[in-house]
């Protein structure tokens, strides 16, 4: 258990990574618009430093209102930095029609993960699929024009590779209270890797996060692996009632008041509702977190046990964007020798929300956990 002391260093971390107003726009949405954003996904170095970002682009529409309302999630795309983050350029883009798996057409794409594999690359995909369709019994609460959310898999020798590879199912779920699994990120550490996700039931209801320990870190989907486990990170009782949907795992540096520590950081977003309510007119108005507007949290454990984790933000946000509608949410972290990048979704003044980033050195993060 951390005291008081160390949890208090371990917001000011999190304030220090995800700092609201350093932050700057690395890449902007297809229009400056509610319901337009990039984001979603995450950043890792390759072999030879250069670094590399995957995230989807999403255009206005709305799949809880079904008949295939607007484009949503149009295109996955990857960006490559040669210079340590000051620039990225995009060298792959998929779209919907590319990511089609067993005759199933895709509605919008997702959350995505990227990972560097021994010789291999890998593009972890969710994606809403259309022809899957609910579990007996519950047929008729499946909209028309909806579909099912899966986690597939690309596999290439190169990111450019990836453009031609095929898709692989990974990870989807006939259970009426987690049919719809997206979002992935990977954690590894040593011999040992997790694949994880968020889950939704059928009635779209709230977000929930769920982790599958992986056989070893070079086979990701290895036949033998253990079941998903769905339910290790209960949603919370105030802001994030409705919502608690994991998006990045780091280990603290083992410095400082941490020397002697083996803690991990959980980022993830939340809210109060699925659907915004209109606030009272007397009463204090805030950011509440719903449905593709939510808020920020972080959670911490000890010696990667998952099944304890404890929130550092119990009963408010730790992460509100200054604009727009506060959105603030798919926070990732890439850390480095140098120091950690760091990536999100924000809300703006006209409530788009572009992909952010900032980097803090190395010398700072220890100072503040000193």
């Amino acid at each position: 258990m951390l005291d008081h002391h160390l949890q208090t260093k371990l917001i000011a971390l999190c304030h220090l990574l995800v700092d609201q107003h350093q932050a700057r726009v690395l890449i902007p949405a297809y229009a400056s618009s509610s319901g337009y954003w990039f984001g979603g996904g995450n950043m890792v170095a390759g072999k030879n430093g250069d670094l590399y970002l995957v995230g989807r682009y999403r255009n206005s529409g709305d799949s809880r209102t079904g008949l295939a309302a607007g484009s949503r999630g149009l295109e996955l795309a990857i960006f490559r930095s040669c210079d340590n983050g000051a620039n990225f350029e995009k060298v792959v883009s998929l779209g919907k029609e590319d990511l089609g798996v067993a005759g199933c057409n895709v509605l919008s794409i997702e959350g995505t993960a990227l990972r560097f594999n021994g010789d291999k690359v890998e593009l972890y995909v969710s994606t809403e699929k259309e022809s899957v369709g609910y579990p007996s019994g519950f047929e008729n609460f499946l909209k028309p024009g909806t579909g099912v959310w899966s986690i597939d898999r690309l596999t290439a020798s190169s990111v450019e590779g990836l453009a031609s590879a095929s898709v692989k199912p990974v990870l989807a779920s006939n259970d009426p209270a987690t049919i719809h699994v997206k979002d992935p990120f990977l954690y590894e550490s040593d011999d040992r890797a997790w694949l994880f996700f968020c889950s939704h039931p059928f009635s779209w209801t709230c977000s929930n996060t769920g982790y599958i320990e992986l056989d070893s870190p070079t086979d990701m989907i290895a036949s033998n692996r253990t079941d998903p486990v769905f339910d290790f990170f209960p949603r919370g009782n105030v802001w994030d009632v409705a919502m608690s949907r994991g998006t990045c795992l780091i280990d603290v540096p083992a410095v400082g008041a941490f020397s002697n520590q083996n803690i991990q950081l959980l980022f993830y977003d939340g809210g109060e509702c699925v659907r915004d309510h209109t606030q009272h007119a007397e009463s204090v108005a805030r950011p509440r977190g719903h449905s593709c507007e939510e808020l920020g949290g972080a959670a911490w454990s000890v010696e990667k046990n998952w099944n304890q984790l404890r929130r550092l933000s119990k009963n408010a946000p730790l992460f509100v964007s200054p604009h727009g509608t506060g959105c603030s949410r798919y926070v990732d972290v890439l850390s480095r020798p140098e120091g950690m990048h760091v990536t999100w979704q924000q809300s703006q003044p006209d409530t788009s929300q572009p992909l952010v980033y900032h980097f803090v050195p190395r010398a700072t993060i220890e100072s503040t956990l000193s």
